[in-house]
């Protein structure tokens, strides 16, 4: 309740009455039929395999459970003596590797060259040495070979089944061609175990060399791995190691290095590749299905696609069993011969129980009660079964939401967007897409979108031993919820961002000038009804129309594209130099002192009419309490729930683009207008703009087609000025782009109610002055 009450007071919309929780019968349920649909597939298999492995927690894990973290390790060079060098390599040379694994070596079965890579014999200060012919130089001096000559080279392909003998075993180490071996470190040639890696065993499958694994689950060498190795741990059996082969004469170089190494999520402590018998998901037969899916997919930011095809163009297959003792079951049961049972009515049944007793019952029954009554099979003459102990990957759990919700349930599916950290490239998008796809046929959502991580203001991951967290929740009740929904559209959040207070402060500083727009705007339409409205305008009425509608058009194209700070950008610059600087700062004249149905109000009041309405829903995604706060301000009849309005779509009117190109131009006179203003200003020669006249003689007469269809006052009210002339001549001014510019004080009579100056002003009783504009008003 609490963390509901929370993303409740964010303003984030959900069905809070009915979450969905992976420990659901319904979810568990839907979890097994996935699974079932997948086995019966052929995709789901239980082989022995290399996997990530933790001794901390005696469980494999998969990709998305790792973290990496820096660590010291050995890094060693050791000789294998040739033992048959098949008429390549003489059989007094030494094949040459580099590990950094030395507790790995007594797994070693065999050794791996690349086909195509060019590798040399040579005679050395320490014998006949065999390694990859560019790193030559380099080895020299590293092992310290002294004087080396080339005997002989070739290519890896030629290497193939030569013969060394073990480093500290009375066993053979075989040659094995293998394109994983890379030329970016070592010596061309890789110590392969099979127990122990990935590409090792894939390359030995070739060769018929089955994974041997002398490590147990909890990290302890076993008896396999001889009397001085058994029951020690796997990291203290380095140096028992490394004595094996100095004392054999093998060990050619040891130093230590520092690099990235994997480690378990939730102990924290190093992982190791462990050759055990597990459930894996097969990706070949679905790989090519799931690069067409990827490219199908809208990823949000772009690059989210390559990422995601490079993951799974090379991804091997999905270890999903995880040695535990809680979890959704693997749902299967063996006959007495080992042989596990892949049959549709065993899994339809056994879906059924957890549906109606969630999956614990697969730990309260045996296995004889949780198959279908009456069940029998071949394999078991006597009617014996056990049943699976391990649990799904909860990867597998997550990834089946698309089914155990969107489907379940009866929602839209595939869904149309998945939103979550950029770390769940590896993780729910990955196993959300191999499942769907595997079931289904197609992905579970049509985008992708991902966010970093939130800083703190030195760019500091937040920690609670630091003490630099920022708690949302207080954001909300000292500034509003809508300030931090404001910051979070404001930000890149595709990358990571910074937050503090000092960044909340700066944040609500916009927000304030949001908020004033919305003020002016609701305050200066407290007479106007949207049934007045007008439809004939100004210049620039039009022209700020023309604006709106650009914005609008450029916004919701954002909003498409998830693209939120560029929306905002789009809309914090229009609200700060069109509404704020420009129009709504024009308009205060006509809006405070022109009669109550004058018609340059009627259309003042009007346009800002329309931009209230538009601004009401382009916001709304952002700032929604405000926004419900303003709907109830603004007049006009419309559904009492900001939520339930549509979106506001441009009307691309033709003659856009020229409106907008003539502003351009406006706006250009304009700030020369200003600078010339201010540099008066700074002169005392005025003190507000309403004291200035300005005249203008201007280098371009295209500036003047701007003002053809509006009379002086009109011109003058543009500029917030009490008199602008345009002058075919001007004695003295200063030069500006647009052309010479004169600012002088005005010289007529001061209105006390509008604070414009005229040339022939009224007095009126009490020895005022008022414009005539003013003295018609007041009078009427």
């Amino acid at each position: 309740n609490r963390q509901r009450e929370q993303i409740r007071r964010l303003g984030l919309v959900g069905d809070f009455d009915h979450p969905y929780l992976t420990l659901q019968k319904e979810y568990e349920a839907k979890q097994i039929e996935m699974f079932a649909t997948m086995a019966l597939k052929g995709y789901i298999y239980k082989g022995l395999k290399p996997v990530y492995w933790s001794p901390s927690s005696e469980s494999a894990l998969a990709e998305a459970e790792i973290e990496y973290a820096d660590v010291t390790s050995h890094s060693i060079y050791v000789a294998f003596k040739v033992k048959d060098g098949k008429g390549i390599v003489d059989n007094d040379a030494q094949l040459i590797i580099w590990t950094t694994t030395p507790w790995t070596l007594p797994a070693n079965l065999a050794i791996s060259a690349h086909p195509d890579f060019i590798y040399g014999e040579y005679q050395t200060a320490k014998g006949k040495m065999v390694f990859l012919k560019e790193f030559a130089e380099r080895l020299k001096d590293e092992l310290e070979l002294g004087d080396i000559s080339l005997l002989k080279e070739f290519k890896g392909r030629d290497l193939e089944y030569v013969v060394c003998q073990h480093p500290f075993y009375d066993r053979d180490s075989l040659l094995l061609i293998g394109t994983h071996v890379t030329n970016d470190a070592g010596t061309g040639l890789v110590h392969t175990a099979p127990g122990h890696g990935v590409d090792d065993y894939v390359v030995c499958q070739k060769y018929n060399i089955k994974p041997y694994c002398p490590v147990d689950e909890k990290g302890y060498f076993t008896t396999e791995a001889g009397e001085a190795l058994a029951g020690v741990f796997y990291e203290k059996g380095n140096d028992i190691v490394l004595d094996f082969i100095k004392n054999n004469g093998a060990l050619l170089k040891h130093t230590t290095m520092v690099h990235s190494y994997p480690h378990d999520w939730r102990t924290g402590k190093p992982l190791i590749f462990r050759a055990t018998d597990q459930w894996f998901c097969s990706i070949e037969p679905i790989r090519k299905k799931l690069l067409e899916q990827i490219h199908n997919i809208k990823w949000y930011p772009a690059w989210g696609e390559t990422r995601m095809v490079n993951m799974i163009k090379d991804r091997s297959d999905w270890c999903i069993s995880r040695q535990r003792v809680w979890g959704v079951p693997i749902p299967i049961f063996y006959t007495e011969d080992g042989k596990p049972i892949i049959e549709e009515k065993v899994f339809k049944h056994v879906q059924e129980l957890i549906r109606e007793h969630g999956s614990n019952v697969w730990y309260e029954k045996e296995a004889k009660d949780l198959l279908p009554e009456g069940y029998s099979n071949p394999h078991s003459p006597h009617g014996l079964f056990t049943k699976e102990k391990d649990i799904m990957d909860v990867w597998f759990d997550s990834g089946s939401s698309f089914a155990a919700v969107l489907i379940e349930r009866g929602q839209k599916y595939p869904a149309d967007l998945y939103l979550e950290g950029s770390d769940q490239y590896r993780g729910w998008f990955n196993a959300s897409l191999i499942i769907s796809t595997a079931v289904y046929g197609k992905a579970p959502f049509k985008s992708v979108a991902t966010h970093g991580w939130v800083m703190d203001e030195k760019w500091e991951k937040m920690s609670k031993s630091k003490g630099n967290g920022i708690d949302p929740s207080k954001i909300a009740d000292m500034y509003g919820a809508d300030i931090l929904r404001l910051w979070t559209a404001t930000v890149d959040y595709h990358q990571d961002v910074r937050i503090s207070e000092s960044i909340v402060k700066q944040v609500s500083e916009q927000y304030r000038k949001i908020r004033n727009v919305l003020k002016f705007i609701s305050w200066n339409l407290a007479d106007f009804d949207p049934k007045d409205k007008v439809d004939t305008f100004r210049p620039v009425d039009r022209y700020i129309l023309a604006k709106l509608d650009e914005v609008v058009e450029q916004v919701m194209g954002y909003f498409e594209s998830y693209d939120f700070s560029n929306a905002l950008s789009v809309i914090l610059t229009f609200i700060s130099s069109d509404l704020s600087a420009f129009y709504l700062d024009i308009s205060k004249d006509s809006l405070y002192c022109d009669s109550k149905d004058a018609l340059t109000r009627r259309q003042i009041q009007t346009v800002i009419y329309e931009i209230g309405e538009a601004l009401l829903r382009i916001l709304n995604p952002v700032l929604p309490f405000t926004m419900d706060e303003f709907n109830g301000n603004l007049p006009g009849k419309r559904e009492s729930n900001v939520q339930l309005l549509d979106y506001p779509k441009a009307k691309k009117d033709p003659s856009r683009a020229e409106i907008l190109n003539e502003y351009e131009l406006f706006q250009a006179l304009r700030d020369d207008v200003l600078k010339a203003l201010e540099v008066a200003r700074n002169e005392q020669i005025i003190g507000s703009s309403q004291e200035a006249m300005v005249e203008i003689r201007l280098q371009k007469k295209e500036y003047l087609s701007l003002f053809k269809d509006i009379d002086k006052l009109a011109t003058a009210k543009l500029f917030i000025v009490s008199e602008l002339n345009f002058v075919d001549t001007l004695d003295g001014g200063a030069s500006y782009p647009c052309g010479l510019i004169k600012v002088t004080h005005h010289q007529g009579h001061f209105c006390e109610r509008c604070w414009n100056y005229e040339s022939e002003g009224i007095v009126q009783e009490d020895g005022t002055y008022l414009c005539h504009r003013c003295d018609k008003v007041i009078h009427k």
